[in-house]
């Protein structure tokens, strides 16, 4: 299974993104934030969305571990 190897919301929040600003600016869909909320992966254009917002590849996000 896939977990994130960071906080990505304090992530984004240190790169300026709170979660107001991503759904105001539509950064970040509601579903989107809300499963990184609950440390669910998100989809791949979301992860696409993150990674070009934190200027992180998606290994730097995501992990593979065996369950």
């Amino acid at each position: 299974m896939f977990v994130y190897k960071i906080n990505v919301l304090e992530s984004l929040k240190e790169a300026g993104y709170s979660t107001t600003r991503l759904r105001k600016e539509k950064l970040l869909g509601e579903n989107a934030i809300q499963s990184i909320r609950e440390g669910k992966i998100v989809g791949i254009i979301a992860l696409e969305k993150l990674c070009r917002l934190l200027d992180m590849q998606p290994g730097n996000i995501i992990k593979y571990v065996e369950e």
